[in-house]
């Protein structure tokens, strides 16, 4: 069913196996290509990065835009299972959260020029935005109250705001080269993490 909406809804069939693995391999390629070289990159150094041909590309996605949006699916995706994985392998929960805000900035880098692709499409957008919050803030949620809960983090922040926080810090990253979120978003969690409260 995900792989379907990946591929714009094209197909209902469920595909093969090794289908599946090829179109997250260029799923992959086209997310570290946009990352470098933004959504605009050609379709040709996508291509060189999956090994594959363009037709294998053009073939999945007939335009840049229903690759760019399969893109920022398989990302959201990568984040929301990121989330429960890193609570389970590390010993501390705002560790846990620390490592899924560093995916969450990757992911908003590559999501960087999304709007301008689907600027014909603003309905795609909305949805792709509603897709992003129901499945985004439940997961920084849950790192959150564990971090709380384990006296890491103060109480009182809510999901929804550290993510816009994070991805307001993130603004302007293409327009000023010498300019790094990650480093504004370390102090943003230092902030969070504060001192352990006694009460």
């Amino acid at each position: 069913m995900a792989v379907a909406d990946e591929d714009g809804g094209a197909s209902a069939r469920p595909k093969r196996a090794d289908a599946v693995r090829n179109q997250q391999t260029l799923l992959a390629a086209a997310a570290e290509v946009f990352v470098t070289s933004g959504v605009d990159a050609p379709i040709r150094e996508i291509a060189k990065r999956a090994g594959v041909g363009m037709g294998t590309i053009y073939r999945h996605f007939p335009t840049r835009a229903d690759l760019v949006v399969a893109v920022y699916r398989h990302q959201v995706e990568a984040c929301a299972e990121a989330g429960p994985a890193l609570l389970a392998e590390e010993e501390s929960p705002f560790t846990a959260l620390e490592r899924w805000v560093d995916l969450f900035v990757d992911f908003l880098v590559t999501k960087h020029g999304l709007a301008d692709a689907l600027r014909s499409d603003s309905g795609g957008f909305e949805a792709l935005h509603a897709y992003f919050l129901d499945r985004l803030v439940p997961v920084c949620g849950q790192l959150l109250d564990a971090a709380v809960g384990a006296g890491e983090a103060r109480p009182g922040i809510e999901p929804y705001e550290l993510m816009r926080g994070v991805g307001n810090l993130c603004v302007g990253r293409d327009d000023d080269s010498r300019y790094d979120p990650r480093r504004l978003v370390d102090l943003l969690l230092r902030g969070l993490r504060g001192t352990r409260s006694s009460s």
